[in-house]
């Protein structure tokens, strides 16, 4: 295992624009969101600047913070802590290449950050998608609090329309039908279609303030923390075919 030499490594606040330019090309969503803060992860290459009298560096990643995407999520964590002041760690990319534990150090000194240029925000929240395999082993390094998948009340579904087609969100048909509802989408499709469960998302928590804040807050959690996921967790959910009769009657 090779480790970073952290010494060629400095992070410093960048345009957002960078930051978006560098996600959408990238990242394994190719998306950009909200954000508030991003911050570059530089890397010294050892040459001399074309330009400056100075060494070069290399921009090789961001982690990109903002208001929490879900309506409730910032109010979530603790009584303690105010909606106003969490921030969600929306996007996180490094390239390959520069030492196995890097992504550990960028989120660490995004801590460091925040603590000294954001300090009204007490609190991160952050999730991670076991659809992309994902059950946020990055977290787990950097000793975030762990609080299950299960928190959002209701399952949703993701729906394909073809046999070989891709599966669609919920969200993402609901403008066409007007509607999600599996019940009512028989209603509305007149061939088979077929259905899966989305696999619930696992939910991390970082607490910032001082020791005393953060103990105020640990005691006020308004949901438990678990036991880190493993990736031999992750279960693959059944697909079910919706079939259509030809006129127009369920089964």
């Amino acid at each position: 295992m090779r480790y970073v030499d952290t010494s060629k490594l400095s992070v410093r606040e960048i345009d957002r624009k960078i930051a978006k330019d560098l996600i959408v090309k990238n990242h394994y969503s190719h998306q950009w969101t909200k954000c508030s803060v991003a911050l570059g992860l530089y890397y010294k290459t050892g040459k001399q600047h074309s330009f400056f009298d100075e060494e070069e560096e290399k921009l090789i990643g961001t982690i990109c913070y903002g208001d929490p995407i879900g309506r409730h999520s910032g109010a979530s964590i603790s009584t303690a802590i105010p909606r106003t002041s969490v921030y969600e760690l929306v996007r996180l990319y490094v390239f390959d290449g520069y030492g196995n534990n890097i992504e550990s150090y960028l989120i660490g000194e995004s801590f460091r950050w925040l603590k000294n240029n954001k300090k009204d925000i007490k609190a991160l929240i952050s999730y991670s998608d076991p659809m992309q395999g994902h059950v946020g082993t990055i977290y787990q390094a950097t000793n975030w609090l762990y609080q299950g998948n299960r928190i959002r009340p209701n399952d949703s579904w993701l729906f394909r329309f073809e046999e070989d087609g891709k599966f669609q969100h919920g969200r993402t048909i609901f403008p066409y039908y007007g509607t999600n509802d599996i019940k009512k989408m028989k209603t509305l499709v007149k061939k088979d279609f077929w259905v899966k469960k989305e696999v619930r998302k696992h939910r991390y928590v970082y607490l910032l303030g001082n020791k005393s804040e953060k103990r105020t807050a640990v005691q006020n959690l308004k949901h438990p923390t678990f036991p880190y996921p493993k990736t031999a967790d992750i279960e693959e959910p059944e697909i079910v075919k919706i079939k259509v009769h030809k006129f127009g009657t369920f089964k």
